[in-house]
């Protein structure tokens, strides 16, 4: 680019401030992963391959394409374990847009035809002025839609051919990812809101040359060509969320919103100005879909191939650049984003008949019609045990201490759990118990056992909380003549939380005077958890969303000591002296008289 171009834009105006399966792909999705053994599609973790201005290398006489066939190099060897599905260069390929500059471009991009996806697109130094209403050129003898339209993810192109759209299957579902001329005409910008259209529930990403700029503080602005795109393209349309353009220096970013209320990510990449044209630098978006977040990290493979005893300091200084526009990471809630237009798909409600065996002891759920929560409310054992759960109120409790809500774990098996406002300052809680003839009362487990439940702390986790429990057997551990445990008033079996939120699983074995404890680390708030307990007639372990827990001892626990008193769901004896009731929501509950085999709570909460 010229810096003339960064001036004219100065005026331009500043911009504004699973848990559940994931399916194979099928039928046209099938198309996007074919040949692309190196990656796996279904992974939540997945790279974009960002190539801006490269323009110098391939300069006249003066050109140089080692950097960039070092950085094709990269890519190759780093696919599969980075789990790169997509490269895209943002324009500018060339500085003069001459048939042997383009032709030697087009010769290096050999190196990953057919091996790696990826999109070109014209930027300013390519192509003669205008729109993409130009006709032909030298560009597009060599980067047109012929290029690639035997790629998997190719989708389509303009009749012009400056303009093509791909389809990419990562992390469990399909992006579209535009490449749109630096100089998009009317006609251009109506085929890219077809394909939009076509392909209504797919997030988008846009890149183009031209679209803002950034100040010396990587605060990014539109240009008047990015105004244009944005009123005529981006704003009006919520899968687009990213957006990524070369052409000024420096690097920069902003978060924009949309018409929908929306963030939209504007990212600026280009370091032609850098030593040695920018090397063939490269950015690496690692989406990371189970973290909910974006990270961004800019190097030079170049320089990272060198001897490091023979760098230079100039390229030693270039090698990684980690100011906060060119390494940083983006929290996006892609789940909640997309929702718009894409709303998870959740798994229906699965009827007690198909989480319910011969082996199951006690199965209870809150989503059962006329369900109701008051004093003496009964929950039903779906088991036909005869374990039912009545419900009461603790001092200084009230209707809102205990209600019935619809939020639920997406892989429950009921759409349906109930809230707990237990707390301190009055103390306050519910519970829900088995009657005083309840089988479950009595039974010991010598075989093994699992519990298993669903659990959410709230958000913010506000109020003064101490120790709370989730569920326990009542007796306590002094009457059962154990002497080993804390207190002789602790019961024999509690899933506890401590005040600050480590798990807690204390169980009194039927044989022998042990008291084995499992701890986990600290649960996260805001969002639901599966917990399993799992016990093969031994040993226990603890699992939070089918990963088991560090802390779980290696002490036998042969069975429960269990003494005829009550099976309790949102605190235990020991809370009421020593804690509180449960704040939190609390989901399905089943036990099961045998030891399960953990895959079967991946996916996370899979029962």
């Amino acid at each position: 680019m010229d810096r003339r171009d960064l001036l004219r834009a100065a005026v331009a105006a500043p911009a504004a401030g699973l848990a559940v399966p994931l399916t194979a792909a099928t039928g046209a999705e099938a198309a996007t992963t074919a040949g692309s053994r190196d990656i796996d599609a279904e992974s939540p973790r997945f790279a974009i391959a960002v190539l801006p201005d490269t323009q110098y290398l391939f300069d006249a006489d003066s050109a140089d394409p080692a950097p960039l066939r070092e950085t094709f190099r990269y890519l190759l060897q780093q696919r599969s374990d980075t789990n790169i599905v997509f490269m895209t260069h943002l324009g500018d390929v060339t500085e003069h847009g001459t048939a042997q500059e383009l032709s030697l471009a087009g010769r290096t991009f050999r190196d990953i035809d057919g091996r790696v996806p990826y999109s070109v697109l014209a930027g300013n130094h390519d192509i003669p002025g205008g729109t993409d209403q130009r006709g032909r050129t030298p560009y597009l003898d060599v980067f047109g839609p012929d290029r690639f339209s035997r790629t998997p993810t190719f989708l389509e192109a303009t009749a012009d051919g400056y303009n093509s759209a791909h389809l990419v299957r990562a992390g469990g579902r399909q992006w579209l990812i535009l490449a749109l001329d630096w100089r998009i005409s009317d006609s251009g910008l109506a085929w890219a809101q077809g394909v939009i259209d076509r392909h209504a529930r797919i997030p988008v990403i846009v890149t183009t040359h031209d679209l803002a700029y950034a100040d010396d503080a990587g605060r990014a602005y539109l240009s008047g060509h990015g105004t244009r795109l944005w009123d005529r393209l981006i704003n009006r349309n919520d899968q687009i969320f990213l957006t990524l353009n070369g052409h000024y220096w420096p690097p920069g970013r902003a978060t924009m919103r949309n018409a929908a209320g929306h963030d939209v990510h504007v990212h600026i990449a280009n370091y032609q100005d850098r030593y040695y044209g920018g090397a063939g630098m490269i950015r690496l978006y690692h989406f990371d879909l189970a973290r909910n977040v974006i990270d961004v990290e800019t190097f030079a493979p170049w320089f990272l191939a060198r001897d490091p005893r023979r760098r230079t300091p100039l390229e030693a200084e270039t090698i990684e650049l980690t100011g906060d526009v060119d390494r940083f990471s983006v929290d996006i809630d892609f789940d909640a984003r997309f929702a718009g237009f894409a709303p998870p798909v959740l798994p229906a409600p699965r009827p007690a008949a198909q989480v319910v065996d011969r082996h199951t002891t006690a199965y209870w759920r809150f989503d059962s019609a006329g369900q109701a929560v008051t004093d003496g409310a009964t929950v039903r054992d779906l088991t036909g045990h005869g374990n039912d759960l009545v419900v009461r109120r603790l001092a200084n409790s009230n209707a809102d201490t205990l209600r019935l809500s619809p939020e639920h774990h997406a892989g429950a098996p009921a759409h349906a759990s109930l809230y707990f406002d237990g707390g301190k300052s009055p103390d306050r809680g519910a519970i829900l118990q088995t009657g005083p003839d309840a089988a479950i009362n009595s039974e010991k487990f010598l075989n093994g056992y699992t519990i298993e439940t669903f659990v959410k702390l709230p958000e913010p986790f506000t109020g003064d909380h101490a120790w709370m429990g989730i569920l326990s057997w009542e007796g306590r551990s002094g009457d059962a003549g154990k002497k080993s445990g804390y207190s002789p008033l602790e019961p024999t079996c509690s899933l506890n939380l401590s005040p600050e939120r480590f798990l807690q699983y204390v169980v009194y074995s039927e044989i022998g005077d042990v008291n084995p404890t499992s701890w986990s680390h600290a649960l996260p708030i805001g969002r639901w958890m599966h917990v399993a307990i799992v016990n093969d007639g031994r040993h226990t372990a603890v699992w939070v969303d089918g990963s088991r827990i560090a802390r779980n001892p290696a002490r036998e626990a042969r069975g429960i000591a269990t003494l005829g008193r009550p099976f309790t769901i949102g605190a235990t004896s020991w809370d009421l002296a020593y804690g509180q009731g449960f704040y939190g929501w609390i989901g399905d509950t089943r036990i099961t008289g045998r030891p399960l085999d953990p895959a079967r709570f991946l996916p996370a909460g899979h029962f």
